[in-house]
């Protein structure tokens, strides 16, 4: 090995061990809780014991209509939210790329500001806005924002408001790259601003569109704070399987089924894994 591969080995190392220590191993000790159960004797009084118990967990996962429902759910809302928020952040990356760099530089900033709030606290403080006793909204509006009506686009008002700011950046970073003369070229032909956009910009940031599309599915399938917190204000609705996560944390921390939860886990990673290749893979195709 030579000394620029050995320092290539180097800096690459950090990497590869947090990557083995935070993804690799959690995930190994997943599939290995997931191939065992816990079984008690004498009519549930006797002693736990922790049995092999081989695909059993898997089985009973692939065969949870509860679980797939909780899938299913939180897709089909993803199919709503998302292009709504990459939408918004495609719009104010346009309109930050019209403006002059020093300009631009404030505004993103700005924009950003939500995706920096931990999640749990930007949920707390909207639930707050909602709130029918305590926000403003229902004064000003007359509209209780908790209603099994509205709890969608609540929570879907939300997730928009902290992940469009995130999106924004990673768009107009794409639109950086664009060749300027193109721009010029296009007002020499008189093409206004809008077919600018339309025909040059939008096409050249569509690798960072899919992108952004396929982190937030990945985001999505993986809800968890938001729902929870709106739980508390309205459990009739948001119930314990809600989203495929919910269920997952009930069936470890409230179920004491461990064995199960790790299965479900496994299951999920690999649905997550499933529908982001083979978004990244229409798409691609799309854009040949």
């Amino acid at each position: 090995m030579s000394v620029t591969q050995r320092k290539g080995a180097a800096f690459s190392a950090p990497f590869f061990v947090g990557f083995a220590a935070l993804f690799v191993l959690p995930l190994l000790y997943a599939v290995h809780q997931s191939l065992y159960t816990v079984r008690t004797s004498g009519l549930g009084i006797g002693p736990r014991v922790e049995v092999f118990a081989g695909a059993d967990n898997f089985t009973r996962a692939l065969s949870d209509g509860t679980f797939w429902a909780s899938i299913g759910r939180v897709l089909a809302f993803a199919v709503v939210q998302i292009p709504v928020m990459l939408g918004f952040a495609l719009v104010m990356a346009l309109l930050l790329d019209g403006t002059r760099r020093r300009v631009a530089h404030r505004y993103r900033l700005a924009f950003l500001v939500p995706y920096m709030i931990p999640g749990i606290v930007a949920a707390l403080m909207w639930m707050y806005v909602y709130s029918p006793r305590l926000g403003p909204l229902t004064d000003l509006t007359g509209v209780n924002f908790f209603s099994p009506a509205l709890v969608w686009i609540s929570m879907g008002n939300l997730l928009t408001w902290i992940g469009a700011g995130f999106n924004m950046l990673i768009i107009y970073g794409a639109l950086q790259s664009v060749p300027r003369e193109l721009f010029d070229a296009a007002r020499v032909d008189g093409a206004s601003e809008l077919r600018i956009a339309v025909s040059i910009k939008i096409p050249y940031v569509r690798g960072a569109l899919v992108l952004t599309g396929m982190l937030s599915i990945i985001h999505m399938l993986q809800i968890f704070n938001e729902p929870l917190l709106f739980r508390n204000v309205v459990p009739e609705i948001i119930t314990k399987d809600f989203t495929p996560i919910m269920m997952i944390f009930y069936e470890a921390f409230d179920s004491n089924d461990y064995n199960y939860a790790a299965a479900l886990s496994v299951v999920l990673a690999v649905v997550v894994g499933a529908i982001s290749f083979l978004f990244y893979r229409f798409t691609n195709r799309a854009s040949r």
